[in-house]
């Protein structure tokens, strides 16, 4: 690459990039969609979309997963093809639910076959979830999420997404992706892999902005907390109210901004100190 600073004379560097590819997800043999995402993690990828989509919601119903077909032009298998096998009792998805195009890493409701299909029903019910964090840990957060990105430490160019247990502070898991969608569907899936839906007293953390599609990905897999860096969208505001989900904004060191259900955290405030009178001034 090039690098160009005005001014001075321009170089030839090496760079590293973040991976995108395709991956189709097929469920026994029929192709249910393709996401463009950064390779690795892509059977959490898979369970994860899985249950962001409603046809899943426990480790038993999902028996396998397998790569098959990866094969492109030049011979190579590049693993972009997963096919999953649902336990017997298991409904195959809904027509509703099939994307008709490319997924794209931007956009995790693109190739919604209707409108409907945009709103799917949680399994688990976020609203009487007691968990509770104080505002101190949380403005903690951002940093811990950038200290574990070793992909955008090297490339710059990946969203993340964090989970963590709100009772005892830990980091449970960590996913990196460029889509924002991605990275959540893989913490998601990391979770059902290890049995642990619902994802009670959790919070999930993103990199970017919290929109309508992470917050009921979020609702989708029990997680009663979502902090995002950046802006919400009015419709995700919308959405946490109406589940019970805390949602929080604009999480940047030593502030944020509580857009939905605040009863979740825990803010000590200081006594403000009364403000010096004005001096008068003839001029």
């Amino acid at each position: 690459m090039t690098r160009v600073t005005v001014g001075m004379k321009s170089v030839s560097v090496r760079d590293v990039l973040a991976g995108e590819e395709p991956l189709e997800i097929r469920v026994q043999g029929a192709s249910m969609a393709v996401t463009m995402r950064t390779p690795g993690n892509d059977f959490d990828l898979a369970a994860g979309f899985m249950v962001s989509e409603g046809v899943i919601a426990q480790r038993r119903e999902l028996t396998s997963m397998r790569y098959c077909a990866g094969t492109g032009s030049d011979g190579v298998n590049r693993y972009n093809v997963l096919d999953l096998q649902l336990a017997p009792d298991v409904p195959a998805p809904d027509a509703s639910v099939a994307r008709a195009f490319f997924t794209t890493s931007s956009c995790g409701l693109c190739g919604k076959a209707s409108i409907d299909a945009v709103r799917t029903r949680s399994q688990f019910n976020v609203a009487d979830d007691p968990a509770s964090t104080s505002a101190a840990f949380l403005v903690s957060l951002p940093s811990r999420l950038r200290d574990a990105q070793e992909i955008f430490a090297r490339t710059g160019g990946v969203h993340a997404a964090a989970l963590f247990d709100a009772a005892t502070g830990n980091l449970l898991v960590m996913r990196e992706d460029v889509g924002r969608h991605n990275a959540v569907d893989k913490v998601v899936g990391w979770a059902l892999r290890e049995d642990r839906l619902p994802l009670v007293g959790t919070i999930l953390l993103v990199s970017g902005r919290a929109s309508f599609e992470l917050v009921q990905k979020a609702a989708m897999a029990g997680i009663p907390m979502l902090c995002a860096v950046s802006a919400p969208s009015s419709l995700a505001v919308d959405l946490a109210n109406e589940l019970g989900l805390t949602l929080v904004g604009f999480l940047r060191d030593p502030t944020f901004v509580v857009y939905a259900h605040q009863r979740r955290v825990v803010v000590e405030e200081c006594e403000s100190s009364p403000l010096p009178a004005l001096e008068a001034h003839d001029d």
